[in-house]
């Protein structure tokens, strides 16, 4: 993921989760809110709960490649940030693509496949 495709700042974050519609299942969190640009962004948030510093890392490397493998697939236009939950502490990567295109679908943020 390229830098504008990053949400960082405190205050985008914040937007986020007041203005954003939120959809779960038991390892993701997910908010969408549609913008104007014309490309998404994508905010990572792995609670200290969910495991040490190399289990967090890894689930956010996870989640950045299944963005990068599904891209064409997701909305652009939008914003999301991911929260993971702690059972996504325990899946490899298949799983959390699956797990994630799974929260992703329930949120209609991913294309019908023609």
């Amino acid at each position: 993921m390229n830098k504008r495709q990053r949400i960082k700042r405190n205050a985008e974050f914040q937007e986020i989760f007041k203005k954003g519609k939120s959809f779960a299942n038991r390892q993701f969190v997910v908010y969408c809110l549609a913008k104007e640009d014309d490309y998404y962004r994508v905010g990572l948030s792995v609670s200290k709960k969910v495991g040490n510093a190399v289990v967090r890392n890894r689930i956010k490397r996870y989640i950045r490649q299944t963005f990068l493998e599904i891209h064409d697939q997701v909305y652009s236009k939008m914003d999301y940030i991911i929260i993971a939950r702690n059972p996504a502490a325990k899946l490899d990567f298949h799983e959390t693509k699956k797990s994630l295109e799974h929260v992703l679908k329930i949120a209609k943020a991913i294309k019908k496949k023609s």
